[in-house]
Order: C-alpha cells, then sequence, then structure tokens
C-alpha cells in the first residue's frame, strides 16, 4: 500500500507485484491505470480527486479573503506526475475569479524558507498548498511559515489545520488509508488489481483554525463557518 508517486517507482521494478494506492492525485493521467472503473494492470486504490477540488479551494479561498487578487501556489517539482491536473484546474478556477496564480516550485526542506520570503515579499493575497508525500511532511513548517508571512493559506488536507492552517477541504484521509486496507484484503484472497475498480472519496470536509484566523486577523465568514465539518478553537 502506498501513495502515487511511490506507486511508479514500484510499477518501474515489476508489473506484476500488487500495487494499492491509498491516496492518489490522478491515477489516469498519471499513466498508473487504464480507467477508474477497469484499471487493467497491477495498481489499483483511491482517486482523491485533487484537481477537480482544486477549484473549489480557490473559491473557498476567495469567501475567506474577498480581495483576493493574487494567489501563490506552493508545488512540489515541476516533473511531479500529480500536479497537471491540479495545476490546470487551479488556473481555471483562478481565472474565472479574475485572480492570478504564481506557482513557486519547492522540492526540498530548504527551499521553504525562500519561497516563502518571496511570498512575502511580492504581496501575494493568498496561498494555496499542494499535498505531496514532502509537502504533507513539513506541514508543521509550512504552516508555521505562512502564519509568519500572515498570508492566508488554503490547504488540502485537515493535518495541515492541525498543525497550525487556516483552512483546509480535502476528503479525510485517515478513511482512505482504511479503505485502501479493503483492497488489501481482497486482493490477499485472490482478487487482482485489474479487477478492483479505482474508488473515489464520497464525503470531503471543510476544516478551519480558528486561532490561526485570529492571528492573520481574519474574520471568517459567518457562510463558511456554518459550513464547517470541524472548527479548531
Amino acid at each position: 500500500m502506498t501513495n502515487g508517486e511511490n506507486a511508479w517507482a514500484i510499477r518501474q521494478a515489476s508489473s506484476t507485484v500488487p500495487i494499492v494506492v491509498a491516496a492518489a492525485s490522478d491515477l489516469v493521467a498519471q499513466g498508473l491505470v487504464d480507467s477508474l472503473a477497469k484499471p487493467g494492470g497491477n495498481v489499483t486504490g483511491l482517486h482523491i480527486m485533487s484537481g477537480d477540488l482544486a477549484g473549489k479551494r480557490v473559491e473557498l479561498l476567495r469567501e475567506i479573503v474577498p480581495l483576493l487578487a493574487r494567489l501563490a501556489v506552493l508545488v512540489p517539482a515541476p516533473h511531479s506526475r500529480g500536479f497537471v491536473s491540479e495545476r490546470r484546474q487551479t488556473e481555471m478556477a483562478a481565472s474565472t475569479l479574475g485572480v492570478q496564480t504564481d506557482f513557486m516550485w519547492v522540492q526540498e526542506r530548504n527551499d521553504l524558507a525562500p519561497a516563502f520570503k518571496r511570498l512575502t515579499r511580492s504581496g501575494y493575497d493568498g496561498l494555496f498548498v499542494y499535498s505531496n508525500p514532502f509537502l504533507y511532511g513539513e506541514r508543521r513548517e509550512i504552516a508555521q511559515l505562512a502564519a509568519a508571512s500572515g498570508v492566508p493559506a488554503i490547504y488540502e488536507t485537515r493535518d495541515f489545520v492541525a498543525a497550525g492552517g487556516l483552512v483546509s477541504y480535502g476528503p479525510d484521509l485517515s478513511v482512505l488509508f482504511r479503505r485502501a486496507a479493503t483492497f488489501v484484503d481482497k486482493i490477499l484472497k485472490g482478487a487482482k488489481p485489474a479487477d478492483l475498480p479505482v474508488e473515489q472519496p464520497t464525503k470531503f470536509e471543510l476544516v478551519i483554525n480558528m486561532k490561526t484566523a485570529k492571528g492573520l486577523g481574519l474574520t471568517i465568514p459567518q457562510s463558511v463557518l456554518l459550513r464547517a465539518d470541524h472548527v479548531i478553537e
């Protein structure tokens, strides 16, 4: 059981070992499966719909920051396979709202502080943080840097908000990992990954950190608070 990026490395090593992806942005776009309904190879699992949700995240941040005009997007290295769909959807949603997007590429921990210095110096109104294994692992550092920069940020998963981030919208990763275990169970009982359709989340959660909002001097609109699944005080 793994994530989308690691799945590629494993698949390069073997086209027969069953691979269950617990959370990946777009298995089809990454070339890991033929289709969601019929994976067709040795990979299956769960698709977290990052590209599909990117627009919703931009819209949410715009609700929280009505004057949002320039949006920085913190993303992994440009060659990241899972980012193609998400970038397109982010740009489309931002363009519709009249928001300019600028992408800041980070590949290692040492890239984070310079990226946030640029963000602060350039006067961005908001930040969208993409979540891949590297950025997820650095979520506490990212949340702290975002708070220090004074720029409101939206994330893909609640773990960033629990670490001090402002707001997140996306599937609950713990639910996805539990669901991925059922794929492993089926494969151990004889099922083939090629015959197990890739699943998508059916529930998404909006999580808000009110302490962080207060620190940024933000008033979260009541319309957003009423939709929140979890509010961290």
